[in-house]
């Protein structure tokens, strides 16, 4: 007789995963905090100790981050963190770049697709005085995420968002840091500001060129900083596993 295998609750399965995709995003916060700097190494021990979870939880967090480039395993010898793919980051920079400025154009051309009430949003934010901005570097990192998601979306190709949606989330590591500094949040208004002026005015052209400069500086800035977060850290000495 054929032994009958019960199924797996469902409420369990889904708690394995949450633990699995709490570990991910945990490791992930410490590469991008320079907890863990290029070049460190652990074991799956260490991480199960530190975070209180089994091995298996973990060892599919590792895999999800090794497939993202973040980590590889050592033969051996555990895992260790890899150094930041520049190289990868600037293509995929490339690739925003063409989306969000062909968006652009459509935005200032007003195509039938075009979401106006995403637009008002977006200014009823960007489009305030000096007392009104944020100071909140968390808020305006995610507002900023946020602008150049929506100026994509407004446009009306869902395709193109959705490109643009999983270059995004590949940059989030590295373009978060360009919120550390009170000048780069005046930057960013400033900048977010007579982008949204150009679109609503329908100049493709100036709207374009303000955008094209926007990434680019923000893209220098990024790379700057990660470098010197990396050396900070090295020359702190510290370890964490």
């Amino acid at each position: 007789m054929t032994a009958v295998v019960a199924n797996p609750d469902p409420a369990a399965k889904a708690a394995f995963r949450s633990r699995a995709d709490d570990v991910y995003e945990q490791l992930k916060r410490d590469v991008a905090d320079f907890k863990l700097v290029p070049g460190d190494r652990f074991t799956e021990n260490e991480l199960c100790e530190r975070l209180g979870v089994s091995r298996t939880p973990v060892r599919q967090a590792l895999i999800r981050l090794q497939q993202e480039g973040y980590v590889d395993v050592m033969f051996r010898s555990g895992w260790r963190v890899l150094p930041f793919d520049f190289d990868q980051f600037e293509q995929l920079y490339d690739l925003r770049m063409v989306l969000e400025t062909t968006a652009v154009e459509r935005l200032c051309a007003d195509g039938k697709n075009v979401d106006h009430p995403l637009l008002d949003e977006l200014a009823a934010f960007w489009l305030v005085s000096v007392s009104e901005r944020s100071t909140d570097m968390m808020e305006v990192s995610r507002r900023d995420e946020a602008f150049h998601c929506a100026l994509v979306a407004a446009a009306g190709n869902a395709e193109m968002a959705k490109v643009h949606k999983d270059v995004t989330e590949r940059i989030r590591i590295i373009r978060r840091l360009d919120f550390t500094k009170q000048a780069r949040i005046d930057a960013t208004y400033d900048e977010h500001a007579m982008i949204l002026e150009a679109i609503q005015r329908k100049r493709g052209d100036q709207a374009v060129m303000l955008l094209r400069a926007h990434i680019q500086t923000s893209q220098a800035e990024v790379r700057k900083i990660t470098l010197h977060q990396v050396y900070l850290a090295r020359q702190g000495g510290r370890k964490d596993y």
